[in-house]
């Protein structure tokens, strides 16, 4: 892989370009992806296993602070909620990295800070986690913590 991403200047070609990996990776995954028609549904994604589908909103990131990746959550300055979406997948351009974030983990914050160098960093265990796009509501492992709307199916 290479940081090709890092080199596409505008932000909308850049989160194309991010969009494109997620679908990629999901497939080689075994998830079925589905893009709802027109722009304005609040995620990007259904991602369907199982006959469940999940709403995912695709982020990525260039940006760091200190070792860190500072990567926004937001639509148009406005926090995701788990009312509209199930997950938020972080891509961190320079180390090829994904998050699969619950929208309930974020907790409404504008960014997060992803720091994939600290084994005990607050979205440590969302880390690569693509097993969570097969969960139901009774076996995620974090339910308690995304329960609100992230699996109502």
């Amino acid at each position: 892989m290479t940081d090709r991403g890092i080199d596409i200047q505008h932000p909308k070609l850049r989160g194309e370009w991010a969009e494109m990996r997620f679908m990629a990776r999901a497939a080689e995954l075994g998830l079925r992806v589905s893009r709802p028609w027109g722009d304005m549904a609040p995620y990007d994604f259904a991602v369907e296993h199982d006959g469940h589908f999940l709403r995912v909103q695709v982020k990525c990131t260039k940006y760091k602070r200190g070792r860190s990746y500072k990567c926004h959550v937001t639509a148009s300055g406005v926090p995701y909620t788990s009312d509209c979406l199930d997950f938020i997948a972080a891509y961190v351009i320079e180390l090829d990295l994904w998050y699969i974030l619950p929208a309930a983990a974020t907790h409404g914050q504008a960014h997060v800070l992803l720091s994939p160098h600290r084994a005990r960093s607050r979205y440590e265990k969302y880390k690569e986690a693509w097993h969570l796009l097969r969960w139901t509501a009774a076996t995620c492992p974090w339910r308690d913590e995304c329960r609100t709307h992230a699996f109502s199916s």
